[in-house]
């Protein structure tokens, strides 16, 4: 069986986007958390596209 990090951390959301996140947690009959995960899960591999600023000032190197 997977062991489960049960850290703690704050995040803060602006009060529009909080009040939506806490909407579709009541929709869904679900927990804050859950939901965030939920949207990481999703939205990671997109995220991962856009560049970071160290990869726009540091351009890779042709050695």
């Amino acid at each position: 069986m997977a062991t489960t990090d049960h850290r703690k951390q704050s995040l803060y959301f602006p009060e529009e986007m909080l009040s939506e996140i806490e909407h579709e947690a009541e929709r869904q009959d679900r927990s804050l958390s859950w939901i965030v995960q939920q949207a990481w899960k999703i939205a990671r591999t997109d995220l991962r596209r856009i560049p970071s600023p160290n990869d726009v000032l540091d351009p890779p190197s042709n050695g």
